[in-house]
């Protein structure tokens, strides 16, 4: 048997050390039980969102992203609010590892607080819980002056995955703010429909390289290959590498075995990123890319080499597979 004592945990010690004097052994005390791993630490994190040290609130709000479910939710919403901004971040980014779907309940509510920053956290938390009754919010918060509110509610809806959501997306395609643009663009992935094609496909034309890049991306995780692939083609044109990069990776995806010739031009580009694309004409597999492939045996780079030698090992295969 135990002794008289045993029933004291470390839980309990750290509970009496959030009443020291000094801030300092209140933070230790709040660290402890974020590691804890004891839903019992919820209530006493939750009492320390209202210590006079701004420091120990925060250190609060962080350890409560050590924990999931509606009364962490809860008490990191209070830490949301917090005068103080560190706490407030905190509790952001606390909030953004919930995962448990009853959690967003008081971030719903918060995603019309008249702060933007603590409107922009509700819905960065409500974009990982994935609840249908956060697409309420989001659509309303796609109005918002504040873009790093927008470009939240933009990733809520992405996450949702809903069909209802298309049309607002598509709209914000087209949002004064590139981030929110290039976060409207990735969102439409999920979507097969005609409509989100064009959105995607107009995104090409985009003047910010990124939403470009974004969208040479998107198009080559759809089913609408014969139509997308011409527009692709094109934007291994374009005057950014980076783009170039993921038009000819979206090909490769696609088999688009008209594109081989132009990405073939790749393994001879300056940037070592660009010749890896060698990928892509493995993907493709097309016979008339093995000179070309040939050609870059001896590419300086080793991963190039490594990736021309998979490439036209993947040609091989594909003859082989032909003539069986």
């Amino acid at each position: 048997m135990g002794g008289p004592f045993e029933a004291y945990s470390d839980l309990d010690e750290s509970a009496e050390r959030l009443k020291a004097a000094d801030a300092g052994e209140r933070r230790v005390a709040v660290m402890e039980l974020g590691h804890a791993g004891d839903p019992d630490a919820i209530p006493l994190l939750a009492g320390v969102l209202a210590d006079p040290d701004a420091g120990v609130r925060r250190e609060g709000a962080r350890a409560l992203g050590e924990y999931d479910g509606l009364e962490a939710a809860e008490a990191i919403a209070l830490a949301l609010i917090d005068a103080d901004p560190d706490v407030a971040a905190a509790a952001a980014d606390s909030a953004a590892e919930l995962r448990d779907p009853a959690a967003a309940d008081p971030f719903i509510a918060l995603a019309g607080h008249a702060s933007a920053s603590v409107r922009a956290a509700a819905l960065r938390a409500l974009k990982e819980l994935r609840r249908g009754d956060a697409l309420k919010p989001a659509l309303e918060a796609l109005r918002d002056p504040d873009p790093s509110v927008r470009v939240q509610a933009v990733g809520v809806l992405g996450f949702l995955k809903r069909e209802e959501t298309i049309p607002a997306l598509r709209i914000a395609t087209a949002d004064a703010d590139p981030q929110i643009r290039r976060a409207a663009v990735s969102a439409l992935a999920f979507a097969q429909s005609a409509a989100a094609t064009e959105a995607i496909h107009a995104a090409l034309r985009d003047e910010d390289w990124m939403v470009r890049e974004v969208a040479a991306d998107t198009l080559g995780n759809g089913a609408a290959g014969a139509l997308v692939a011409p527009a692709l083609i094109a934007a291994l044109d374009d005057a950014f590498w980076q783009v170039r990069l993921k038009a000819a990776r979206s090909l490769g995806r696609l088999r688009a075995v008209n594109a081989a010739p132009r990405i073939a031009a790749s393994l001879v580009a300056p940037q070592v990123n660009l010749r890896k694309e060698a990928a892509a004409l493995g993907e493709i597999a097309a016979a008339s890319s093995r000179p070309h492939l040939e050609a870059a045996r001896d590419d300086p780079d080793p991963d190039v080499r490594k990736t021309v030698g998979w490439a036209l090992r993947q040609i091989d295969r594909r003859a082989a597979a032909r003539e069986a």
